[in-house]
């Protein structure tokens, strides 16, 4: 599937429930996620967003993170989707496909002047 490079709005919008999405395919390290979002459309991820929301989300209790040293450079964060970040997702993905639904009906109900 081909994908466009989503509106800056929508892009903030939706990119908590989609970096939570990314991590019930397994765990990963931030420019994992970033390159994952990259091919699903999410063209203008930068690390100085990204970081952020891994903390906040982790803040949050939906992620935790490890840290993983490696002999070969820094180590660095993989981060894992906690039991209640599954259940935001759930929440999330449900509050979002209900609004779609409302922008769909409102955009092709007719509506009757008063």
């Amino acid at each position: 599937m081909d994908y466009v490079d989503f509106d800056q709005e929508l892009t903030r919008a939706a990119l908590p429930q989609a970096v939570l999405a990314v991590l019930t395919h397994g765990d990963n390290h931030g420019y994992a996620i970033a390159e994952v979002l990259r091919q699903h459309g999410f063209s203008r991820i930068k690390g100085g967003t990204l970081y952020p929301l891994l903390k906040r989300l982790e803040d949050q209790g939906f992620v935790e993170h490890t840290w993983l040293h490696e002999q070969a450079g820094p180590g660095r964060k993989q981060f894992t989707l906690t039991g209640q970040g599954r259940n935001e997702l759930e929440r999330s993905a449900a509050a979002w496909q209900q609004m779609s639904q409302a922008l769909t009906d409102i955009r092709t109900t007719r509506q009757e002047q008063p």
